[in-house]
């Protein structure tokens, strides 16, 4: 299936209004894979007019339509998932085994989807007597789920497929017409995505996708009084940038933001098990995840034993070429994105903390085009250093050190974010204690911080987000809940 050149309005391939257009790059050599059209604002709103016209058709379809159409959608993924998988890792950087991965659980979102929409249930509620007159008997109270209408999805690079379906298929399965902004540095996903709609027949207008920056485009679709709702993922600080904006016309949120994610492993914890989940956690796709693992909270009795075996592993993984299936860490997403880190990392290491290994930019032989870093570790990473508290997503593992359980949670809890969280010990009443203290949105017991199932709820607390994710909770946020009064004695 080829991949659209073009952005998709009211079910036309169409170029931007302004005839503006932009490349992408592919971040492990620079190659240039697309020209593609770069929208403005006059380009948003004729998407969410055309979203906002075809409620209409949205509203003449059946529940068991939408989850026909979300089926094919999914059957379609499934043929195409390694050319899918394959425009992931040039666009984004991510090594192909994970973008394979990421590719199936996208057929599975989209099918979750297509279940759920036949699962909009309402509740019948028994009415008291006793504020009124008698005759409530007579009266019937029920609830029923209505499509909350033009949803804004505006979704991140490090997952360019699921987590912009985890925002599309559960829009449509409530009924909703959806216009998406892809994010800039990985679109063409999002355009396979939109081509994939319409051959599985989803009408003109429900699905639209427009290039173009989070400045114009991003913020007409959150501005804009035709739309609805806005699902975000995405940085902290644009999210409130998005809720302050998007409060003058009182949308709908459903924001999933940043994490700054703690893996504690305490003295009782299995070792080999905690360095596997910590290496994984830390480093998959360069650690460019909201649910990595940003701080790794020793006991002081484990904290030698697990450092050096965490070095032997660390120092196992290749970095290279993200088509290589032996590749374990690939380049970031762009410039930018390395002088974060290489900032974040020196600053750290000049107010004290010991650099094990890496520490640097990786830019010699076939790694020289690319946007590469050496998988890093950081002993004594302590409060004040900007890395204990400021999101890095890149391949950086900062130690920290505590004397008790008790300072294990409060370093862990020592943070704007509340995403996820881990604990390894071989007590599990002492980790179940634990997690009911650590303030995230969820906590794993002996298992890693980037985990995610997509029928689960998914959301942070604190700056970390609002609402959940989760094919069947993301559908009731995406939805208006209505409350009616039949009195059967008229």
């Amino acid at each position: 299936m080829q991949v659209p050149s073009q952005m998709l309005i009211d079910g036309k391939w169409v170029d931007a209004e302004s005839l503006a257009t932009s490349t992408v790059l592919n971040p492990a050599n620079q190659e240039v894979l697309a020209t593609l059209p770069r929208g403005g604002r006059e380009d948003a709103r004729a998407a969410i007019d055309a979203a906002s016209e075809a409620l209409r058709r949205a509203e003449s379809m059946s529940a068991f339509e939408r989850s026909k159409i979300l089926l094919k959608a999914a059957s379609l993924l499934e043929q195409n998932a390694q050319e899918m998988a394959t425009i992931i890792t040039k666009n984004v950087g991510k090594p192909i085994t994970d973008s394979e991965a990421e590719t199936a659980r996208g057929v599975l979102t989209l099918t979750f989807a297509a279940e759920e929409a036949k699962r909009l249930y309402g509740q019948t509620i028994p009415l008291d007597t006793s504020p009124f007159p008698p005759g409530n008997m007579n009266r019937l109270g029920f609830t029923i789920r209505e499509p909350i209408g033009v949803v804004g999805a505006i979704s991140p690079f490090n997952f360019p497929l699921n987590l912009l379906l985890h925002k599309v298929a559960p829009a449509l399965a409530a009924g909703n017409t959806v216009v998406v902004k892809p994010p800039t540095d990985g679109p063409l996903p999002a355009l396979l995505v939109a081509k994939i709609f319409e051959e599985a027949g989803l009408p003109r207008g429900m699905l639209n996708v427009v290039l173009g920056s989070g400045g114009e485009v991003g913020d007409e679709i959150v501005t804009n009084e035709k739309v609805n709702a806005i699902s975000f993922t995405g940085d902290t600080e644009t999210g409130r940038m998005i809720a302050e904006r998007a409060a003058r016309t009182n949308k709908k949120l459903l924001l999933e933001l940043g994490g700054h994610n703690p893996l504690i492993i305490l003295d009782d914890a299995k070792v080999v098990n905690a360095v596997n989940s910590a290496v994984a956690g830390t480093f998959s796709y360069a650690g460019q995840v909201c649910t990595a693992t940003r701080r790794i909270i020793l006991s002081e009795r484990v904290k030698e034993r697990f450092l050096t075996q965490f070095e032997q592993a660390v120092g196992t993984l290749k970095v290279g070429d993200p088509m290589d299936r032996t590749t374990s860490v690939g380049p970031v997403i762009n410039v930018r994105a390395l002088e974060k880190i290489d900032g974040l990392v020196r600053d750290a290491s000049d107010k004290g903390a010991k650099v094990r290994m890496g520490g640097s930019r990786l830019g010699y032989g076939e790694l020289a085009q690319g946007n590469y870093y050496s998988p890093t570790i950081l002993d004594g990473v302590v409060g004040g250093m900007e890395i204990s508290q400021k999101e890095i997503f890149g391949p950086v593992a900062a130690i920290m050190e505590a004397s008790s359980d008790e300072e294990a949670i409060e370093l862990a809890n020592n943070t704007i974010y509340g995403l996820q969280a881990s604990i390894y010990t071989s007590d599990l009443a002492r980790g179940i204690r634990m997690a009911k203290r650590i303030k995230a949105g969820a906590v794993m017991i002996n298992d890693r911080t980037n985990l995610r199932w997509d029928n689960a709820p998914f959301g942070g607390i604190k700056r970390s987000g609002m609402g959940r994710e989760g094919v069947s909770l993301a559908i009731g946020e995406l939805t208006e809940l209505k409350f009616v009064v039949a009195n059967l004695a008229e």
